[in-house]
């Protein structure tokens, strides 16, 4: 390790491990003077990781959260959607990220209060900050409704309140198909995609035509959605012109907090 952060031909470092580790290794990065990719869910602390984000902002260092679907096709399609007012006034969205996990990676989100939540849900989270914004009020039920004999939090759900709006996003993981999918819904239209992988579908309902989708629902089949090729793309793009990356140090301090309150972490 140390050789690796004193090796100066490296402009970027990325971590890929367990929790525990993230923001440790992630500080000695950034005080290397490295661009930083970080594994999510980053910790399970909020004040460790401000300082971490604190860091990055102070010595110009990009730091990016290794979340799944910040380039998704169909997602941005649907953002798109939102910004642009095809879907009218969007007052809801829903998502799922379920899993079918062994006991091994049971055991791993055994160590934290959220359970599922905490370990998947902040990919969907992620999704719906950059919709919504930051919440007024997060809601959580974090259950364990299996007849495994842990105390993993294996059935979980998370109520996200906006001022005229409302989230929510499930996360279970004894589900053996592992369904996933994301849906925002608006009073002129809604977009949902369904499955998320391998092979994405968009499903358009609309009242009126609108932008590219026209009245009523169509199905529009999305080619593969290969995980962080773009994040990478807009990593390489912010290090070389020295340009903010996509998603900000405040976007990510503000997921940080909002999975923390979905976890039950901070109350």
């Amino acid at each position: 390790m140390d050789e690796m952060l004193a090796d100066k031909t490296l402009d970027l470092i990325v971590f890929e491990g367990e929790v525990k580790d993230a923001v440790p290794f992630g500080t000695r990065v950034l005080e290397a003077g490295k661009h930083l990719h970080l594994e999510k869910p980053p910790i399970n602390k909020m004040e460790p990781f401000r300082e971490l984000v604190d860091l990055a902002r102070r010595r110009d260092h990009k730091l990016q959260l290794g979340y799944i679907w910040r380039f998704h096709e169909g997602v941005e399609a649907a953002l798109e959607a939102y910004r642009k007012g095809w879907l009218g006034e969007v007052f809801m969205i829903r998502a799922t990220i379920n899993s079918d996990r062994d006991m091994k990676q049971r055991a791993v989100e055994g160590h934290y209060p959220g359970g599922s939540m905490f370990e998947l849900g902040g990919h969907m989270i992620d999704r719906v900050i950059s919709f919504l914004g930051q919440p007024t009020r997060v809601r959580p039920w974090l259950r364990h409704d299996t007849g495994i004999q842990d105390t993993v939090m294996d059935n979980t759900l998370a109520v996200f309140e906006y001022p005229s709006a409302l989230a929510l996003i499930v996360s279970s993981n004894r589900d053996v198909a592992s369904h996933r999918s994301f849906e925002v819904i608006g009073t002129d239209g809604s977009i949902l995609i369904e499955p998320m992988e391998p092979v994405p579908c968009l499903r358009s309902s609309m009242r009126e035509a609108r932008g590219p989708y026209p009245k009523g629902t169509q199905e529009i089949k999305l080619g593969p959605q290969p995980r962080f090729v773009k994040d990478f793309e807009d990593l390489a793009r912010a290090i070389q012109s020295g340009s903010p990356l996509r998603y900000s140090y405040d976007h990510e301090l503000a997921l940080q907090e909002t999975l923390l309150r979905a976890s039950g972490e901070i109350v």
